[in-house]
């Protein structure tokens, strides 16, 4: 019942405020200072730029000039060279902006010199006193001390309170990552570099050529790097052949691209010589038999060798013959970077030992499943040296080539091959940011250029082994020629040295032959024809040559590729003066077939005629003439094209095809590919091209996705009639839009963002996409089967009649099969929300589908643009609303890809309006807005799919982003009808709602969204007579009662909608029951985090940081204030303030022996202040409930309340506390006490983040939580005492903030492997932290004090301040808050010390422990600012009060139990407190003629004395037995001082307890009830009094009078203090199994409950006898056995 009322709840939203309207009349009233200051919604906040593409060369690639394009070669041109066009925001502000600079780290402690006092200075007057407070005495009013104390306390302040806290590690939902800019695709990147190649002899210029291949996909992955490192000398034997030299072709580095790095990758370098006759056997015998150690002897050969060469390359200079080959193991290479430079094999074969990683996929998010991938980054440059392996010339080809690679791999070296003496070195390194002299594959210097002109460095286009899924972003036209093998072994000619002539022709006259052939070393960047290298006496011979060829842009029919087949007569005869070349016969290949680039392997004829006119308009098989071997296919060579303009796939290429026939003035019929296409089916033919879309490859389709998008939205926007008909393209357009959309989403191989927006599409449409340019598309028709433009150019698709279906058709949707439309299926529960949604809808005013109706009326509807006029949001958003079956579930769910499709051509839109003519309202049509509402409405009603979350993230961003576009109250109607629907389970509901508003509170203008400035939050009269309260300048409120201003009320949620909203979810979050469920504490996480992120963005935001704005910002939050007191009960703190280290080195306690809380610990909680310690010692001893919050978001909380208190105006909040109830007031102290226990500092060490690495007991936590109840030293004295020596920096200014790079701490989650710099810096910060928190704590602690005099119960609202600054004394403090907290005391002192002394005498004894117990610190400043409160209450209690002696009582009290209980005090500092202490009462002149100073005096020395006492004591430290004597012998000697004796009998049993001495601890106990209960019968005389006297008490009429005032006045000189010492007395007995002696102090005890009548007691005293009474039978029975 409770989950629908609160559902109930939620469905009923309040109306938001007309934001705009409301704007403006903020703007004439003049009250908007403070809008604009913050940026007042700028009607340029969404700016349109383009912004200019970063180009890697110093020129774009672009094709040749004056050549007129095809349209599909011009738009990717246009698309590859075009700027980006982004949709910015002017003013975007980042929720956290952290310091560059890391922050210096102050030492700890103090090195400074102390004076150290030996046991014997006893005499004070003899000792220095330390610094007095100035400022004690001199104050004439309680006004000036406030107005003073709050001078100090404003001085030097923290700014930014979540500056000093630790961020939140959680992905941010309200953070849309911008996505990468488009690049070209580079793989991971190696530097090659050729040091050496040397052989023996040097007798002829040779040449390399290098590439990489990858043996396990048996592919060459990268093209040929052509280098030389002959010398001028051999450079000049072929200067016959070589017309020029470009600076381009002497390059000898490269960078080769791996995209799929592996250990089977080999760089292969192969070796040419000049063209000779002889085998390469022949060839390569004097370098295998000439040795260069012989070089004198053999010089003569070696001379005539070279002199043949020289006689070769004039000769054969062009030709060049296989020689050599050698092989690289990159990853080997790699590897061996601090190793020996390998030789022979083992640079071939060896196996890198890097360690394997798994590499992504380009553009993926999935890990590649290849078996080995590695990273190629990182490693030092590498020098590996290989030696060359002789050629064979039956062994030429790839196939030939892995083969040999993958023997090797087996073989490990083992395999017999011919190795030519010599060796080639190279140095593998990583690529540096920029190398000089660089070239792009095109050639295109890349930047930056040097200025110099070093040696060039190819780039190297890679052919990666697997799909690389990245769009085209430069122009790129290559296409690679690969002749594998030509076979003429039947022909009965002499043709055995063959070559093969290669010729890119753009006709058939030889002139026509096109320099486009990349060149190779040493020689022209471009050739005009290139021969295949010779292979000698072979008439069937294999290629591995590689032919690059820039294509020309635009391509015909007379393009082609001219092979001329020669022999080449290597030995000149004599006398023969002809040709070297003998021809053999002609091939050609046309590029084009049926305008489609022909790649692939191809089988080309060879002709042995001379070529026939107009031969290249056919292919080789069509022209009648004589062929070789009657039309056989001779001839095979592959052909492979690199180009970002050849789409390579038929599908895609048909769609670019037809999509350009609509441009221009199109003849029919229309070829595409083999097919001809009529006008008739024109229309047919386009739409299946548009639907086959979807079926093209996925690589083709990412590499050509900008341009099919491009191309599917301007069919969105260009009416057609074709052949009289008009064309329906839009809605096929649009399903294909989607279609691609959803192919890209279900790929594995593609990346996704965490939000699982497909990367690919959101750069997409962050960078590429521009409005639709349909004006060059629309032309008029010539009546000769030419297109023209629909006349009607609103609503291509849907004329407003058809309009009125789109509500029937919504229904319908959800009806009918996925697979077939016309096969309706039965109606699923949700239609009927749809139903009932689309039945609002109806009923709207203005409402598209009820207005459609009358088609006239609504073509008049307000609209801002002319009716002739498409606009694409507007068609986008009909195609969303009209969209069915599988189309519209796909919209729905890839639904961010068309928000922000229609976000940014909105954004378009409005940046090409006149903003001054065209109001924001008037932005966009009615109808358009009908549309968004439609959208909207049926994305709420799908809240049910799996990917609900993410839709609701989109939609959250939709309305995110039309805030800045839109009228403002319009987007507020969207939100109020999100937040109506209640359509999935509770949590689930929240939660997302949550993520909703925590997105659309990130908005940067959500302040002036909210209406911050319009909050009546100017302060009223200050309750307070401060001078400073009354010199305020902000107004009062007159008829607006202030507390309402922190309640959650239907006027604030109207008037502050998104802030309403927030707030509102909130509470419904902490107020809901959990009933054991997990899913209720993550929802009131994400509610409190979602809070705390959003004022953690104002703090940091520079925007804010004038105090007055900050004020008006918390007022805005005001009503969290109250949530959170509400909330007190959920706050758990148990893991921050009673979970303490003990002393260390103390007694472990066995588990076994701890026993329940006892009856003093429950008197103990009964006077804890506000019953908090109660409350969560019941959750200790219990298991949290289910709805308490952890400690972390209750931290977060917390700060929450901490920031709005620091930041709201100090009048307004004095003035409620004025208002406020009493027992919200109590609430209001308690929580205070909360937030000082969970923001204390804790020291951060290695030993103790070991400590707390480990799990606590339960026994041990519940032993820690009694002893910090009883109020003795505990867990946090101890503590304090510990980290005493450094308490004192952690006041100093540190303006630091935390930094996850830094430090990526976790308060709640420690690491354990913290730097000592990370501890150091962690003790700072969170020191700032606690300190601050602390002062905004004392500062509303003073406000409330302030606002005393005018509250009903000023006593309960004292004491209540005064247990929250006693329970801050309790923390470990810094020095600044102690010098502040002290100067509060004193001030409460001075203001009310009447009812402090009076009424309060156990908050007394506690002020005097917890004073004196800062006397004894180790720090100045603590120690000066003790004295002065010490003093002051000596003073004001014997001037004011007449109560000195309780005060001489209570500090001689708290001396005797701080010393007793703290081994570890400092007797020295003490002795210098006492002496400061005497210095004040020495120099008030105003006391002098009183008894104060002598008084005062006289206390001391009695102090001292017993100090003297515990130094004593202290001597005997490590002798108990005697310790124990001598803290008799002192408690003995106070029979006279009844408070004193029942102290140190105290200390006494818990020393005896700590020792296990149960029986002695308990003795102790007994007497000090003795004592108590002689005291008692003095006052009234009862029998059950009498009975306990001892003898040893010495409390008589003649020593001490019941009257004395300050005498037994402490908290067991009562009746209920008596039963808790016995009982305790009793549980001791019984734990050192004297059993017989617990019945004994029973008979004591139960008489007392008797006379009271206290049954529960009574109950539970007997149940404890009877246990006693069986052990003790049980004891007997053992004996007798």
């Amino acid at each position: 019942r409770a989950h629908f009322m609160i559902t109930s709840f939620l469905i009923v939203s309040v109306e938001p405020v007309d934001l705009d309207e409301f704007l403006m009349s903020q703007l004439r009233s003049g009250d908007a200072e403070l809008m604009q200051e913050l940026g007042e919604f700028p009607d340029d906040d969404l700016e349109v730029e383009l912004v200019e593409r970063e180009c890697r060369t110093i020129r774009p690639s672009v094709p040749e000039e004056g050549v007129e394009l095809d349209p599909h070669v011009r738009d990717c041109v246009q698309s590859y060279t075009q700027p980006w066009l982004v949709v910015s925001r002017r003013s975007i502000h980042r929720l956290h902006s952290f310091p560059e600079k890391s922050p210096s780290l102050p030492a700890l402690c103090d090195d400074t010199t102390r004076t150290t006092l030996t046991c014997s200075d006893f005499n004070l007057r003899v000792l220095q006193p330390d610094r007095r407070v100035e400022s004690l005495l001199r104050f004439s009013s309680p006004e000036e001390l406030d107005r003073f104390n709050l001078e100090a306390r404003n001085s030097n302040r923290y700014g930014e309170l979540f500056g000093l806290y630790p961020p939140i590690d959680e992905v941010q939902p309200s953070i849309r990552p911008i996505p990468d800019c488009p690049k070209e695709h580079f793989g991971q990147r190696i530097l090659v570099r050729c040091q050496t190649i040397k052989f023996e002899i040097e007798i002829e210029p040779l040449f390399a050529t290098m590439a990489l291949y990858d043996l396990k996909e048996k592919k060459k992955i990268s093209e040929n790097v052509h280098f030389d490192m002959n010398s001028d000398q051999m450079k000049g034997f072929l200067r016959a052949h070589t017309p020029h030299t470009d600076p381009s072709t002497l390059a000898r580095s490269a960078i080769f691209s791996i995209s799929y790095p592996s250990p089977d990758i080999y760089l292969v370098i192969r070796i040419e010589k000049v063209l000779q006759q002889g085998e390469i056997g022949d060839c390569a015998e004097p370098y295998m038999v000439l040795k260069e150690s012989d070089a004198l002897k053999n010089r003569d050969k070696v001379e005539k060798l070279k002199n043949q060469a020289e006689g070769f390359c004039q000769r054969l200079g062009r030709y060049r013959m296989p020689f050599a080959f050698a092989t690289v193991n990159i990853m080997s290479a790699i590897s061996s970077t601090l190793e020996r430079d390998t030789s022979d094999t083992d640079s071939i074969n060896g196996r890198s030992s890097m360690e394997k990683k798994g590499l992504p996929r380009r553009n993926s998010d999935r890990f590649s499943i290849m078996e080995d991938n590695y990273i190629l980054s990182g490693f030092k440059p590498a020098f590996t040296t290989c030696t060359f392996i002789k050629q064979e010339g039956e062994r030429l080809s790839d196939e030939d080539l892995f083969k040999f690679l993958a023997d090797i791999k087996r073989s490990s070296g083992q395999r017999r091959v011919k190795i030519i003496p010599g060796f080639l070195r190279l140095e593998v390194s990583p690529v540096p940011e920029t190398v000089p002299g660089c070239l792009c594959p095109e050639l295109i210097p890349v930047k930056p250029v040097s200025e110099k002109n070093p040696r060039a460095v190819k780039e190297v286009l890679e052919f990666p082994s697997s799909e690389v899924y990245v769009p085209h972003n430069i122009y790129q036209n290559l296409l690679y020629v690969y002749p594998l093998r030509l076979n003429l072994s039947n022909r009965l000619t002499s043709a055995r040295n063959i070559t093969v002539k290669i010729q890119f022709m753009s006709g058939e006259d030889p002139s026509c032959a096109m320099p486009v052939i990349f060149g190779k070393s040493s020689g022209p960047e471009f050739l005009q024809e290139v021969y295949t290298p010779v292979t000698y006496h072979n008439r069937s011979p294999d290629f591995y040559d590689e032919i690059k060829i820039h294509l020309p842009a635009r391509l015909t029919e007379k393009h082609h590729l001219l092979f001329t087949f020669y022999h080449i007569s290597c030995q000149q005869k004599q006398n023969q003066t002809g040709s070297l070349e003998t021809l053999i016969g002609y091939s050609w290949l046309p590029l084009l077939n049926n305008d489609r680039l022909q790649t692939g392997q191809q089988c080309l004829p060879i002709i042995l005629d001379k070529l026939p006119v107009n031969y290249s308009l056919h292919s080789p098989e069509v022209p009648p003439v004589k062929w070789l071997e009657n039309h056989k296919g001779l001839f095979n060579l592959e052909l492979q094209a690199v180009s970002s303009v050849q789409t390579q796939d038929s599908h895609l290429e048909r769609f670019c095809t037809l999509c350009h026939a609509l441009e221009g003035k199109t003849i029919f019929p229309i070829r595409v590919g083999d097919e001809k296409i009529s006008e008739n089916m024109f229309e047919h033919e386009l739409k299946l091209s548009i639907i086959s879309l979807s079926s093209s490859g996925l690589e083709p389709l990412v590499l050509f996705l900008h341009q099919v998008l491009d191309k599917l939205f301007r069919l969105i926007m260009q009416p057609m009639v074709i052949a009289g008909q008009t064309a329906n393209l839009a809605q096929i357009a649009f399903e294909s839009v989607v279609s691609v959309v959803n192919s890209l989403h279900n790929s594995q191989e593609l990346a996704k963002d965490h939000q699982g927006r497909n990367c690919l599409l959101a750069t997409y449409l962050y960078f590429v996409f521009r409005l639709p340019d349909t004006q060059h598309e629309i032309h008029t028709s010539a009546g000769t089967g030419g297109l023209m433009a629909h006349p009607e150019s609103r609503y291509s698709t849907l004329t407003r009649a058809t309009a009125t279906t789109v509500g029937f058709m919504l229904l319908q949707s959800r009806i009918r099969s996925s697979s077939n439309p016309d096969i309706p299926a039965p109606q699923s529960p949700e239609d009927a929300e749809v139903n009932n949604i689309l039945g609002k809808g109806l009923n709207l005013p203005g409402s598209r589908i009820s207005a459609a109706g009358n088609v006239s009326n609504t073509s008049q509807s307000s609209s801002t643009r002319p009716t002739n006029r498409k606009l694409f949001h507007e068609e986008l958003a009909l195609q969303m609303v009209v969209s069915t079956g599988v189309c519209r579930e796909n919209v729905y769910k890839y639904a961010w890809f068309f928000f922000e499709l229609l976000v940014k051509s909105m954004s378009q839109h409005v940046s090409q309006l006149d903003k001054k003519a065209v109001s924001r309202r008037n932005r966009f049509s009615d109808r358009f807005k009908d549309d968004i509402t439609t959208i909207t409405c049926v994305f709420i009603c799908l809240q049910e799919l799996e990917q609900a979350e993410k839709v609701n993230i989109s939609l959250a961003f939709f309305l995110y982003d039309l805030m800045s576009l839109m009228d403002r109250g319009f987007v507020f109607q969207l939100v109020k009808n999100y937040c109506n629907q209640v359509l999935v389970s509770m949590s689930t509901l929240i939660s997302m709602r949550l993520e909703f508003l925590r997105v659309l509170c990130s908005h940067e203008h959500y302040l002036n969204l909210s209406l911050f400035f319009s909050n009546p939050a100017s302060a009223p009269a200050s309750p307070s007579p401060s001078t400073s309260s009354q010199t305020s300048s902000l107004c009062s409120f007159q008829d607006h009662k202030i507390a309402a201003m922190f309640d959650l009320s239907q006027d604030f949620k109207q008037r502050h909608y998104l802030t309403g909203l927030l707030l509102t979810e909130l509470s419904t979050a902490l107020d809901m029951e959990s009933e054991g469920l997990v899913t209720f504490n993550v929802l009131q996480q994400k509610a409190i985090n979602a809070t705390y992120s959003l004022l953690c963005a104002h703090d940091l935001d520079q925007r804010c940081s004038r105090p007055e704005v900050k004020a008006k910002i918390a007022a805005l939050y005001l009503p969290l204030v109250g949530i959170i007191i509400d909330s007190i009960n959920y706050l758990d703190f148990t893991g921050t303030a009673l979970h303490k280290s003990r002393k260390s080195g103390g007694p472990e306690e066995d588990p076994d022996s701890i026993t329940p809380i006892n009856q003093s610990v429950a008197m103990a909680i009964a006077g804890n202040p506000f019953n908090t310690l109660a409350r969560n010692a019941l959750v200790s001893m219990t298991g949290k409930t289910s709805n308490m919050l952890t400690a972390e978001t209750s931290r977060n909380l917390l700060m929450c309340f901490l920031w709005i208190i620091k930041n709201a105006d100090q009048n307004l909040i004095q003035r409620w506390n004025v208002d406020v109830p009493s027992s919200q007031l109590s609430r209001l102290l308690e929580l205070l006490a909360i937030c000082i226990s969970c923001f204390e500092y804790r020291v951060k060490t290695h030993q103790s983040l070991l400590h707390h690495s480990v799990t606590f007991k339960k026994s041990l936590a519940k032993a820690r939580l009694e002893e910090a109840l009883l109020g003795g030293i505990g867990a946090r004295g101890e503590m304090m005492k510990r980290v005493g020596g450094n308490d004192r920096t952690l006041g100093q200014r540190e303006n630091l903030r935390w930094r996850k790079d830094l430090t990526q701490w976790r308060q709640t989650n420690d690491r354990q492997d913290k730097s000592k710099a990370e501890l150091d810096q962690e003790a700072i910060i969170s020191g700032n932290l606690a300190t601050e928190t602390n002062l905004i704590v004392l500062d509303l602690l003073e406000m409330i004090v302030q606002a005393v005099p005018l509250a009903d119960c000023k006593d309960n609202v004292v004491g209540g301040v005064l247990k929250v600054l006693l329970h801050s004394l309790t923390c470990n403090q810094s020095t600044t808050f102690l010098s502040h907290c002290f100067s509060t005391l004193r001030a409460l002192i001075v203001k009310f010390g009447d009812l402090l002394f009076e009424e309060e005498a156990e908050q007394c004894a506690d002020l005097c422990q917890k004073v004196l117990h800062y006397c004894s610190s180790c720090v100045d400043g603590n120690r000066s600012q003790a004295c002065a409160t010490l003093y002051l209450i000596m003073r004001y209690s014997y001037s004011s009060a007449s109560n000195f002696s309780r005060v001489k009582m209570q500090v001689t009290m708290s001396l005797a139990s701080l010393v007793g209980k703290s081994s570890d005090i400092h007797e020295e500092y003490l002795r210098r407190s006492f002496r400061t202490i005497l210095a004040y009462a020495e120099e008030d002149t105003e006391m002098q003629s009183t008894q104060l100073p002598s008084q005062v005096d006289e206390l001391l020395r009695n102090l001292n004395s017993i100090l003297s006492d515990t130094v004593k004591m202290k001597e005997f430290q490590k002798d108990p037995e005697m310790l124990m004597d001598l803290m008799y012998r002192i408690a003995k000697g106070y029979q006279t001082s009844p408070d004193l004796r029942l102290t140190w009998l105290q200390n006494m049993a818990e020393k005896h307890n700590s020792r296990k001495c149960f029986t002695e601890s308990a003795m102790c106990l007994v007497h000090a009830a003795a004592l108590v209960a002689e005291y008692l019968s003095m006052l009234e005389d009862h029998k059950y009094l009498r009975e306990l006297c001892l003898e040893e008490s010495a409390v008589s009429d003649d020593i001490l009078s019941p009257d004395e005032d300050g005498v037994c006045s402490g908290r067991y000189f009562t009746e209920s203090g008596l039963v808790g010492l016995l009982e305790q007395a009793a549980e001791l007995f019984s734990n050192g199994r004297l059993y017989e002696a617990v019945n004994e102090v029973y008979k004591v005890i139960v008489p007392i409950l008797e006379a009271h009548r206290d049954f529960r007691k009574l109950a539970s005293t007997h149940d404890k006898l009877q246990r006693a009474f069986e052990n003790i039978i049980q004891k007997v029975n053992n004996v007798h056995k």
